[in-house]
């Protein structure tokens, strides 16, 4: 009994000593992160707004952290690929996601059955910048002006074309919400990302696209591109001669665009708030944010709790409009 009794204290000490080197063990591999390089994952090809705020972000953030930062572009259904990835890789911090609001708050308000769950499975790093889209029209269409166009789909419903990167899509989502304000009907068109979208909207393939001001002010200063209106709450100082569809008579449309890093749920906390610094401290470099303003954006540095509130509100607010707009996403 004695021995018994002995041999079940020593088991327990021993469970014991085994969980105190595990917890220091994750403790010290927490202390030392990262001692690899991160990746981070971007759900859109390259050469889009979100694949440009990354790599302008992935060098600073590599000094920042003293390893290198890769960008792994992951493109597909509507960002969800790339969005999924991340919900489910190993929370370590090895793993980080940079996309736009479509991943944290349209796809979620929009489509019933999502693999992940931004709230429940994504941990809030930092929103980085914001960017108002941007609706234009391919320079062979005969259209000069908002009016214009707006007249032209109400004699034909549903003759236009626009661009989306996807059913849910925040381009599909302000595209219907500029035809619901507008009173007409577009047919959208699903394409991978932005560089697939403008060259079909330059190209003839369709008419109109609705995208972030970095991803089209080239192609409107080349005049491949015809911008008849500023989809967010603001111009652009990148196109500051584009009136908004608010100052055109049509509040409603308004949609803003926002990029925001996550991590995966449950990644530790010191590896969150080591990672918190470092995107809150690569923010501040000055040279950075006039390479963002440059491309039409608007840099900022929303923390963790306020992302969190926006993406809830969000999800709550496209939500209701995309009941009133009969948007549905599957």
């Amino acid at each position: 009994m004695k021995t018994a009794a002995l041999f079940h204290r020593l088991g327990g000490l021993l469970a014991c000593a085994l969980a105190l080197v595990a917890f220091h063990a994750t403790a010290l591999a927490q202390s030392n992160w990262p001692d690899r390089p991160v990746k981070l994952v971007v759900p859109f090809p390259p050469g889009g707004g979100t694949d440009i705020v990354a790599r302008a972000m992935g060098q600073g953030l590599s000094e920042k952290l003293g390893q290198p930062v890769v960008i792994d572009n992951k493109p597909g259904a509507s960002t969800i690929i790339g969005t999924d990835a991340v919900a489910k890789a190993a929370p370590d911090g090895y793993t980080l996601l940079l996309s736009g609001s479509t991943s944290y708050s349209v796809n979620p308000a929009l489509r019933a059955k999502l693999p992940y769950d931004p709230v429940r499975d994504l941990a809030p790093i930092a929103i980085v910048a914001r960017t108002p889209l941007v609706l234009v029209v391919g320079a062979g269409t005969p259209w000069r002006s908002l009016p214009e166009l707006i007249a032209a789909a109400k004699a034909k419903p549903k003759s236009i074309r626009y661009a989306t990167f996807g059913a849910g899509s925040g381009p599909h989502l302000a595209g219907e919400l500029f035809a619901l304000a507008a009173g007409i009907q577009l047919q959208d068109i699903p394409y991978k990302g932005s560089s697939q979208g403008s060259m079909a909207v330059i190209g003839g393939e369709i008419e109109i696209g609705l995208d972030t001001v970095a991803a089209v002010a080239p192609h409107v200063r080349s005049g491949k591109l015809r911008a008849l209106g500023i989809v967010g709450a603001t111009r652009s100082s990148m196109l500051p001669e584009v009136r908004t569809l608010a100052e055109q008579g049509l509040p409603d449309a308004t949609f803003d665009a926002w990029y925001g890093f996550a991590a995966p749920a449950r990644t530790p906390a010191p590896v969150l708030d080591k990672l918190a610094r470092a995107v809150t401290a690569t923010m501040g470099n000055a040279a950075l944010q006039a390479q963002l303003r440059a491309q039409g954006m608007e840099p900022v540095a929303i923390g963790a709790s306020a992302f969190r509130s926006q993406m809830e509100s969000e999800i709550s607010r496209y939500r209701a409009l995309a009941h009133r707009a009969g948007i549905a996403a599957e």
